[in-house]
């Protein structure tokens, strides 16, 4: 089971949803939330930050450290929280999991008058749609961890 919880950027205009693994992360995990607008005047520090695509996580490593202790790793690090799924975005992106729902919506009124092109297009989409994020740049879709 994964909690959903949202964060909005340090200029308050966007707003991310994050997903965390198993529970194990806390929410206060998400120190700051830069999106590609608000992160411009920041200085990157990647002991306690990740990058995706202009966005920034800023972690509570200290959080981090003190709720991993369930975990059978040493090292945690922004990239693991990330990669692993731990405290990572709900979806493939900041904003994916509502948009993801939009696009699906327009596809699944075909599953009342046509089901068999219904599948063939939710297929199609799922593949074209994850080659675009990866020619985006988005981390997750790039990645071959089982949570990217």
């Amino acid at each position: 089971m994964c909690m959903d919880y949202k964060v909005s950027c340090e200029c308050g205009k966007y707003t991310a949803s994050f997903s965390f693994r198993d529970n194990i992360m806390p929410a206060e995990v998400v120190n700051r939330l830069y999106c590609p607008e608000c992160a411009s005047g920041i200085s990157f520090d990647p002991s306690r930050m990740i990058i995706d695509n202009g966005w920034i996580i800023e972690y509570d490593m200290d959080v981090a450290r003190f709720a991993s202790r369930v975990l059978p790793v040493k090292e945690i690090t922004p990239e693991f929280l990330f990669d692993q799924g731990y405290c990572t975005w709900r979806g493939m992106y900041p904003t994916d999991y509502m948009d993801s729902l939009h696009e699906r919506q327009k596809i699944m009124e075909l599953s009342k008058i046509d089901p068999k092109r219904y599948l063939e297009e939710l297929k199609s989409w799922g593949i074209k749609r994850m080659s675009r994020l990866k020619a985006e740049g988005w981390r997750k879709a790039s990645s071959e961890t089982p949570y990217g």
